[in-house]
């Protein structure tokens, strides 16, 4: 026999738990002549296989009616599925706060969020002490607060010396400088990079242009290559972020955005930009576009995870005419436009010595081009020479 303190140590119960299993009627103490409670090892063996159905995610009135009667599998079957949805909740939240952290490499979380809330994600790098350069590098290219800065580091070592760092070619940029029915003006470069672009629109044509971009480096580049070239006097370099431009309204006649729009959302820049736009206005811009409706799943699943937003060409095409442009031509970026970066990169990446690089980039550069040597026409990009209708 057990007094109930005795009974409370063995099970690790308090008091009261214990008062209140016997009012339920879950055990039954005897009273003695001297009026205490005492209770029998069936009641310590009792609350022990109580403890176990607990223990089970069983609710305690569950428990009770296991105690009490034969085991009701129905309930039972139910609690279970309870238990593996909850489980799989738990689990899932254990995923993402290991992403966060870094700890975890098979669930990005920066990716996930990128899918259903890019500007809030975008935000939210800021907030943690990335300037916008940084937290757009993060959001697009490694993936990883942790390793941010070895991924950068190691991505820009391969890419040095490197002219483009997106397909490109001279004569689709020419192709589209000659669909548009003005050659002076002024032209916004958005995200000019080196400035190939740039030095091939000011060669062509009359317009005094702005080159864009965030990266210093890549201006240094353009203003080293242009400063003894009579073409010099009409480029001027802006580095600055092309979500935040601080141009005047209407300044601009053209704005050229050639695989740079991509970065904060290409329906968000049409919108964006208009209001620099002189009243009809000019934007040429590339984006990346399903060229067919049924891409193979690997390429699916890539682009579904490195640029969530391309969609087909039809639908950007329609896209475009609700944001108030009208299409004057659009056309597939060439192949040789692919050549131009892939055969630079791929000579690189077979000069070094993989394990020179401790993070991510390289092994994310080589599955890249993995996807564009078996896949490369499923998808492109698409070049729009648009006006808008305001």
């Amino acid at each position: 026999m057990y007094h109930i303190s005795e009974l409370a140590q063995h099970v690790n119960l308090s008091r009261s738990t214990l008062l209140y299993y016997e009012k339920l009627g879950l055990i039954k103490a005897k009273r003695q002549t001297n009026g205490y409670r005492y209770y029998s090892d069936n009641d310590l063996q009792r609350i022990r296989l109580l403890q176990q159905l607990q223990a089970g995610g069983l609710t305690l009135k569950e428990c009770q009616s296991c105690l009490d009667g034969k085991i009701n599998r129905d309930m039972l079957m139910d609690r279970l599925q309870v238990l593996e949805q909850e489980i799989a909740t738990k689990q899932h939240a254990k995923q993402l706060l290991s992403s966060m952290l870094g700890i975890n490499a098979s669930c990005n979380w920066h990716e996930t969020i990128e899918r259903t809330a890019p500007l809030a994600h975008l935000e939210w790098l800021k907030k943690q002490g990335f300037n916008e350069k940084e937290a757009l590098r993060l959001k697009w290219l490694s993936k990883n607060i942790n390793e941010h800065e070895q991924y950068m580091a190691d991505f820009e070592s391969i890419f040095y010396g490197l002219d483009r760092l997106s397909p490109s070619d001279d004569n689709d940029s020419l192709k589209a400088l000659h669909a548009l029915p003005i050659n002076t003006g002024n032209v916004l470069d958005v995200g000019c990079g080196k400035g190939l672009t740039t030095c091939l629109l000011a060669q062509h044509s009359d317009f005094t242009l702005t080159a864009l971009d965030n990266d210093e480096y890549h201006l240094s580049c353009l203003k080293e290559k242009i400063k003894h070239q009579p073409i010099n006097e009409r480029i001027t370099t802006s580095c600055s972020s092309m979500m935040a431009m601080l141009f005047e309204e209407q300044q601009f006649d053209v704005i050229w955005a050639e695989g740079s729009a991509y970065i904060m959302g290409v329906n968000n820049a049409l919108k964006q930009w208009q209001r620099f736009l002189k009243p009809h206005g000019y934007v040429v811009i590339s984006d990346l576009v399903w060229l067919t409706d049924t891409p193979s799943i690997e390429a699916y699943e890539f682009w579904q995870k490195n640029y969530p937003d391309m969609t087909s060409k039809q639908q950007r095409t329609t896209d475009i005419i609700n944001a108030g442009y009208e299409v004057i031509t659009s056309f597939t970026q060439s192949v040789q436009s692919w050549l131009n970066y892939l055969v630079p990169l791929k000579q690189k990446l077979n000069d070094i010595d993989d394990n020179d690089y401790k993070s991510n980039s390289v092994n994310d550069l080589r599955q890249e081009i993995h996807i564009h040597d078996q896949y490369l026409g499923q998808y492109g990009y698409q070049l729009f020479v648009l006006k808008s209708k305001r």
